[in-house]
């Protein structure tokens, strides 16, 4: 065989592929991150489907204006009311608009249907929006149980069995998501680990020479610690562009999807990025190199 060509063929040897190595890290961060955002706005649909959970309030008969507006106050206090912004989202229906919607709504019969009836049997009531943190069964049953021991309640009533629904769908979704994120996140890290190690096989032979002419164990681990280091950290910036790209596609393509948005979350995903390929980097590179230390040159070879 010529001298170039044993040559070029040891420099391919020892070379290191940057390219592959940062490739293989950037995807394998890249779906981990896709995941983690799915996970996100999964979690963010959870609460804006709990947040739509209403609670209907009738009061008695016989109170006065004062004593509603009254009872309105010390609702609106209440944590368990949604707001937005500083609005409680709270609604009062009287009992003169629920016989109007009430007519419109019945087909066949006379629409004036109080005075068939001789008065109108239908009572003041609020509709109050439930805050997502309280919108469990045991949750709803105590708020229920609250608010009809105040003077100025006659009935509390909100459908159970769909907030029943709700928790029980959400939580084993949540399960399967979680399950496939643990399952996600093991793969990927074996993955950038096993990336890494076969990228250093390839300077196992430039590890031993520095440790022949008399380098410290840690002088010839500090590059390599630093590279993969920044290898990480660089496929994190890259996998978390991507993201983002992608994203704004897709509100752009679904503008529903920007209810589920959450930038502050979001920068925190991509910073939990960069820190995932500099750790798994740095630990990886360390255990290959330490491991080829301690290799006898056969074993090199």
């Amino acid at each position: 065989m010529p001298a170039t060509a044993v040559t070029r063929r040891r420099k391919r040897h020892g070379s290191y592929p940057y390219f592959s190595v940062m490739f293989s890290i950037t995807m394998a961060l890249f779906v981990i991150g896709l995941f983690g955002e799915v996970l996100l706005h999964a979690n963010r649909l959870s609460q804006v489907v709990r947040g739509g959970i209403r609670m209907q309030i009738y009061l008695n008969r016989e109170v006065t204006e004062n004593e509603r507006i009254s009872f309105y106050k010390a609702l609106a206090e209440r944590p368990y009311v949604a707001k937005e912004g500083q609005e409680p989202q709270i609604e009062f229906i009287s009992k003169e608009q629920a016989a109007e919607e009430l007519s419109r709504e019945i087909q066949g019969v006379d629409s004036n249907f109080t005075q068939l009836l001789g008065s109108n049997p239908l009572r003041d009531a609020f509709i109050m929006r439930v805050q997502s943190d309280y919108a469990t069964s045991e949750a709803m049953q105590q708020i229920k149980t609250e608010l009809e021991d105040m003077p100025s309640v006659f009935e509390v009533f909100y459908i159970e069995s769909v907030v029943s629904n709700i928790n029980r769908n959400i939580t084993q979704i949540s399960l399967v998501l979680l399950t496939l994120a643990l399952v996600l996140v093991l793969t990927v890290v074996v993955l950038i680990n096993n990336t890494i190690k076969l990228a250093l096989f390839s300077q196992r032979f430039l590890v031993r020479s520095m440790q022949l002419v008399g380098a410290t164990s840690w002088f010839i681990q500090r590059p390599f610690l630093w590279r993969a280091i920044w290898q990480g950290v660089l496929s994190g910036i890259v996998a978390s562009g991507l993201i983002y790209l992608l994203l704004e596609w897709a509100y752009r393509q679904i503008p529903e999807l920007e209810t589920l948005r959450q930038d502050e979350l979001f920068w925190g995903l991509c910073l939990s990025l960069l820190l995932i390929g500099g750790l798994i980097g740095f630990f990886s590179a360390y255990a290959s190199v330490r491991r080829y230390l301690r290799m006898s040159l056969d074993e090199l070879y």
